[in-house]
This record gives C-alpha cells, structure tokens and sequence, in this order.
C-alpha cells in the first residue's frame, strides 16, 4: 500500500497558514499516512484538514500515540479560537474536523476552548459543517454539555481499541465505560440531528470476537458513525503491531457494522478517525438528514 507524498499548492498553501498563526494539525503530530491525499485535495478536489487545538502537548501518554507528552503543557492561547476560525473561514471548506489534545491540567479540560471556536467560526461560516473530535473530559458531564451544545454537527470521540485492550493501549486515565458514557452523554445533550461518532484501531492485539462485541456495545450507545483503520507504529517508542489486518477482514467488518444499524461505517487499513472520504459521505448525510426535515410539514401546518 503506497499513499502520496505531500506536496502541491494546495498543501504549500495550507501549510503556511497554519505556521503564520502558529496552528496545529493532528495530520502532522500523528504522522497520518493520508496527509499528502487530504491536503492537496484528492479525488474529491476540497482540501481538508483537522486542526489541532489547545497546544501541541497533551497531559497523557497512550502507547499508541506521537503527540508530545507533559504534566505540565503551556497554557491555551486565548487568540486561538479566533485564529482557527478565521483560518478555516479563509479556506473555503464546507467541512472541517477539530480536535485536541487532552489537558487534564485545565479546570474544564479545554471544553470552553472547544466551544468557542466552534461558535466564533460558525459565525463567521454558518453553512459549515463542523466536527469536534474531542477528549473524554474525564467523563465530566458539564464539559461534554458545553461542547455538544456548541453548535457542531458531529461530535467525535474515539475508544481507540476494543475493550479487552484498553489498559494496554490507552493511557491509564482513559477506559472504555467512560468513553461509552460520554457519546451517551453527548447524544443526549447535542440538538437533534447531531451525529455521534468514534472510532478504534486494528492490529494491536484484538480478536475478531472482541472487535464485534465492542462494535456492539458502540452501537448500543446510539453511536451513529464508526470507523476503523490499521495501528502504525509510529516509532520504536510505540506500542509495536500485532498483526497487519487484510483489506478482505476490514470489509467484513464494514459489512456487519451496517448490518448492525450504524448510519455510516468506514473500514480500511488507511482509514484514520478523522478522514477525507469518511467527511465526505457523513456532509452527504447530514444535508439528506437536513432536506428531509426541511421537507417535512410541521403539525398543523
């Protein structure tokens, strides 16, 4: 499997926004594979990235993850949500993704900072579609509150593994109950038709069974979207790969996710949580979901 270098004006272009105003993009710390696709445009020819906010250093250490690491990260820029959103207005999107860093130290663990420039970009853009890929604030109710009443129309959380795996991949504050609590969480307070997705990879351990019973109880939380990509060890640091799952067992579990009832389910070796191809057929859904509303007579009209 090869994946394009990046390169083109699209990405020059974006990639020198994001140094003007000192922004960060998970594309880059994560060391995504599809950065060279989404930046330059791909097939669909719109340019995306997800944009990282609240710093470029997160409070915990998960055994997967590239992103650097302190108890002690500098604080939040205060201009940041304006700087985001003006960026974002300025490239022309219609979908974007923004995510985080997980900061344990903050009383509200970033959720006003999400909140804010998911309000001061819809604001300067109403028609974009925005999806918050957020931390489990400690399973903290009033910071999922506040950013699922932000006005976004997908809000992201993402288990990372099956359940059995939790404490071997994700940092010793994170697990799969308080995950699941908070999709519930956010379904509950998010505006009708807001979606709800999350996200798990494959070869770090998993069995078949497990993946499927943990796609189960995803879906009994009333998560509407899921995906599933292939765990790349980013450096020798890292957790190492298990196994390299064949492109044949991502399709079957694709298959039994939309069996299952999930409104979308994207599956490959590629896929990442936060993904060109995946934004593209959620925007599709979410303006269906729109126009069949718009479409419908209220009562007694």
């Amino acid at each position: 499997m090869k994946e394009t270098i990046p390169g083109g004006s699209k990405y020059a272009k974006i990639k020198a926004k994001l140094r003007e105003l000192k922004l960060h993009t998970v594309c880059e710390e994560a060391k995504c594979p599809n950065l060279g696709e989404c930046w330059s445009g791909g097939e669909t020819g719109t340019a995306t990235a997800t944009i990282m906010i609240l710093g470029d250093t997160c409070t915990r250490g998960c055994r997967f993850c590239n992103v650097k690491t302190s108890r002690t990260p500098p604080p939040p820029d205060p201009n940041e949500p304006t700087n985001v959103a003006e960026a974002i207005a300025s490239w022309g999107l219609d979908y974007v993704v923004i995510t985080s860093v997980d900061r344990d130290d903050l009383p509200d663990q970033g959720s006003g900072h999400f909140a804010e420039t998911v309000q001061k970009l819809k604001t300067l853009k109403p028609d974009i579609l925005i999806e918050s890929l957020v931390p489990d604030f400690r399973g903290d109710s009033s910071c999922v509150e506040k950013v699922a009443t932000s006005g976004l129309d997908v809000f992201a959380h993402n288990i990372e593994t099956v359940e059995e795996l939790q404490s071997m991949v994700r940092d010793r504050r994170a697990n799969f109950k308080q995950s699941i609590e908070v999709l519930k969480m956010a379904k509950g307070y998010a505006p009708a038709g807001t979606l709800t997705k999350t996200s798990i990879m494959l070869g770090c351990g998993e069995t078949p069974d497990q993946v499927i019973t943990t796609m189960e109880k995803v879906r009994a939380a009333g998560v509407d979207v899921m995906t599933f990509g292939q765990y790349m060890r980013p450096s020798k640091r890292h957790m190492p790969v298990s196994e390299y799952v064949t492109p044949e067992a991502f399709e079957k579990y694709r298959s039994i996710g939309m069996d299952m009832g999930f409104r979308y389910v994207a599956s490959g070796p590629m896929v990442r949580s936060s993904y060109k191809a995946g934004e593209f057929y959620i925007k599709s859904m979410i303006e269906a979901d729109r126009a069949t509303s718009a479409a419908v007579p209220s009562v007694g009209s």
